[in-house]
């Protein structure tokens, strides 16, 4: 029985000896930064981020408004006329604060919208590149603390990116 397992072993342990492991990187913040629909995506993302700024700024000084009035005339409102008044300003206050939050969820809803299809070619495309390339395992660079050994991929993946990102532009 002993020999049985040590033969079994010896017979395994060559198979594991001739399999070779091979390891490939890629910069991914380099794949990214050259693709066209990233660019684009970008230029959306900040157009939304800019109109949403300008909704928070007219909100605000709508709010500023308000406290200027009720800073004016307090003097002469009576008791009733100024609780309203404060009312209205809490209102104001929370409905910018309920805005800002929204706008924050808005902005991260729509950047990873915009992202998927980028990041869903940018993992086509390692797989790609890796099957041709028979490699076990793609590391991105910009996530790595070491790396000495390897074959960097980032150049063939970047064609390969490229000619994914313009077919996918085109539609």
């Amino acid at each position: 029985m002993k020999n049985v397992i040590l033969v079994i072993a010896l017979f395994l342990g060559g198979f594991v000896a001739n399999a070779q492991m091979k390891i490939a990187h890629v910069n991914s913040q380099k794949l990214l930064d050259t693709l066209a629909s990233r660019k684009i995506a970008m230029v959306e993302l900040k157009k939304f981020e800019t109109d949403g700024m300008k909704e928070l700024a007219e909100i605000q000084k709508d709010l500023e408004a308000a406290y200027a009035r009720y800073e004016a005339n307090k003097a002469t409102w009576s008791p009733v006329i100024l609780k309203i008044e404060e009312e209205k300003i809490m209102k104001k206050q929370q409905g910018l604060e309920d805005r800002q939050g929204q706008l924050q969820q808005e902005m991260q809803s729509y950047g990873q919208e915009l992202n998927q299809p980028i990041l869903e070619r940018i993992q086509k495309a390692v797989e790609l590149v890796a099957d041709r390339k028979k490699v076990n395992y793609v590391i991105d660079e910009s996530q790595t603390l070491y790396f000495k050994a390897g074959i960097d991929m980032t150049a063939e993946v970047m064609i390969e990116l490229l000619r994914m990102d313009a077919e996918a532009i085109k539609k």
